[in-house]
């Protein structure tokens, strides 16, 4: 019997035996039959213990019942299960429902708040996608105008105008091709094909092909591995994350600066470090950082091109190796971004 029932049973049983029991002891004055103290205890005791039984005996087949209905309810469609489970029932009924029931509100608040980011991000998201395909599409329309107004005709201005139409177009495809790698990633659609390789091998491979936008600034690449290191993992995805990196601590690099590439065994993993001592980022940038087409310098960042969905790219394609990007940086003095791969 819980403590809630017990209470009720009893208080219950009493107030009715006592009211039953001075009711029954005042009929019985007014007629030849009188009750003695003595009896009236005796009924009293007698008629509290048939109340309570018959309350004891309802609550535990009615409102036990009843209430366990109500918390098997709340426990279902707070943990969205359409078979109804058998739940435990504790010392205290209500002390259980109102606990469910407070942890369900939580529950609600929380998805409330959660859609409402969610609804923030749509929003900007959609807004970042337009702009970003805004900004070509204007310059093709003004390259193609000019052309339509007598440009075709130049040889000095028809050629060097479809030259940019032709980069504007190229951009677009490029964040088209970028969003829907994400998409893919993200569905599952995208399968990750992991294979054995030497991952200083691909690392070089990747800063022989930077090294030209590197030298322009001055920036030195290198790689702080001679022997090989053989990881296993998707050979081209993991050749993106390099890529994406390297070519990001280029492009916010310092003029006559280093980026590093460290590899680091950790027990049956490979840490995989790119450092560099560029511009650095601000601690507020950092949560937000891997998301799609968040721009730290938004007027720097596409005046150097790119899609903004290198480091979004990064983040999905590691989470799909079971794996994440980890960033540590401090403004004016560079960054650190690093992950772990399976040893080979």
């Amino acid at each position: 019997m819980k403590s809630f029932e017990k209470k009720f049973s009893l208080v219950t049983s009493i107030v009715l035996a006592i009211l039953a029991s001075v009711l029954f002891f005042i009929i019985s004055t007014l007629g030849e039959n009188k009750f003695n103290v003595r009896e009236f205890f005796i009924f009293l005791l007698g008629l509290f213990v048939i109340i309570y039984l018959v309350i004891t005996y309802s609550n535990k087949n009615f409102i036990t019942e009843r209430l366990s209905d109500v918390l098997d309810t709340i426990v279902r469609y707070r943990n969205n299960k359409d078979k109804r489970d058998t739940y435990p029932i504790g010392d205290d009924l209500i002390a259980d429902i109102k606990e469910e029931v407070k942890g369900w509100a939580e529950d609600k608040k929380f998805e409330a708040d959660q859609l409402k980011k969610l609804e923030l991000y749509r929003k900007e998201y959609i807004g970042n996608v337009s702009h970003e395909l805004k900004t070509p599409i204007f310059n093709i329309q003004g390259y193609i105008l000019t052309l339509l107004d007598g440009g075709l005709e130049d040889p000095k201005v028809n050629r060097n105008y479809l030259e940019r139409a032709e980069k504007s177009v190229e951009r677009m495809i490029n964040i088209i091709e970028d969003l829907e790698s994400i998409s893919q990633l993200e569905t599952g659609e995208l399968i990750i094909e992991q294979e054995r390789f030497d991952i200083v091998a691909l690392a070089k491979d990747v800063c022989e092909g930077q090294e030209m936008k590197a030298t322009s600034k001055g920036i030195i690449l290198s790689v702080k591995k001679e022997e090989p290191v053989f990881v296993f993992a998707d050979r081209f995805r993991i050749r993106q994350v390099i890529t994406n990196l390297i070519v990001n601590s280029v492009k916010y690099g310092k003029e006559y600066g280093e980026t590093i590439l460290r590899f680091t065994e950790n027990n049956d993993m490979i840490k995989i470090e790119i450092a560099d001592n560029g511009i650095g980022i601000s601690q507020e940038h950092l949560p937000r950082l891997f998301e799609r087409f968040y721009r730290i310098d938004k007027s720097r960042s596409r005046d150097q091109g790119g899609t903004g969905l290198g480091l979004s790219i990064v983040k999905h394609i590691l989470e799909a190796h079971g794996q994440n990007i980890q960033v540590t940086s401090t403004a004016g003095q560079g960054s650190v971004f690093s992950f772990m791969l399976k040893k080979g």
